[in-house]
């Protein structure tokens, strides 16, 4: 189980860079370096830059030159990599897309209890969101303008962990844990709201409210929403508190 977010960044540096060595296995025919090592540094390096341009000025009015600036790299170094805006906006789509599966899954496996399980995937969400927050961003910005192929494959992740919490949802609702409910709702709702922390983040940051606040407040409104036997004056204090 998932303590605060400061437990959480410890492992996220060694996740990202696993993430890029299976970036680097799957598109060989695309990554012209030999050293896989090498290789996977450069990846991060590339991945960190266009997402760190694309907040200051926009991906489509970020250049392969602008990219080559801010990483050090010649142009000829870069298309080792890349061979147009095409290939580097699929491998960061690909990279955040590997990485929030296999965060959500790697904290919710292993926990039978259904409120915690639902609170482990909630804070697997939003840690990671407040980590590789510029990706969520791009990613959410940048969906309307990806070809046809990327765009469902964006939509296919955001299905995705709505298909994770629904399941949770179900499992407690089947086991007597949670009351019945609309769990397809619910788990949409809960994506939102997971949703604003990085869509919205100056307004939270204005209310002084951290990440590992904001996951336990998600956790506590489910938890109050699911909980069939627990008088509604439980459920004040716990939202008030």
């Amino acid at each position: 189980m998932i303590a605060d977010f400061e437990s959480f960044k410890v492992d996220l540096s060694l996740s990202k860079l696993e993430i890029c060595r299976e970036l680097y296995t799957q598109n060989r025919q695309l990554i012209r370096i030999k050293n896989e090592q090498v290789a996977v540094r450069n990846l991060v390096r590339i991945i960190d830059s266009t997402l760190r341009l694309a907040a200051t000025r926009g991906f489509h009015a970020m250049s392969l030159r602008d990219l080559c600036a801010d990483t050090g790299f010649s142009i000829g170094g870069l298309y080792a990599y890349i061979r147009s805006k095409d290939d580097l906006l699929y491998l960061i789509q690909s990279h955040g897309f590997l990485l929030t599966r296999r965060t959500m899954l790697a904290y919710t496996e292993g926990i039978a209890d259904s409120r915690d399980k639902l609170l482990a995937a909630v804070k697997a969400h939003v840690y990671l969101s407040e980590l590789m927050q510029p990706w969520f961003y791009f990613s959410f910005m940048e969906t309307k303008a990806l070809p046809d192929k990327h765009k469902k494959e964006a939509i296919a992740i955001e299905l995705e962990v709505e298909n994770m919490l629904c399941a949770i949802i179900e499992a407690g609702m089947g086991a007597g844990v949670f009351r019945r409910i609309n769990a397809r709702l619910l788990a949409s709702l809960c994506k939102a709201m997971m949703q604003d922390w990085y869509l919205k983040r100056r307004k939270y940051s204005n209310q002084c409210v951290s990440a590992t606040e904001y996951a336990e407040f998600i956790g506590q409104v489910l938890d109050c929403y699911l909980s069939a036997d627990l008088p509604a004056s439980h459920y004040r204090a716990t939202l008030s508190g």
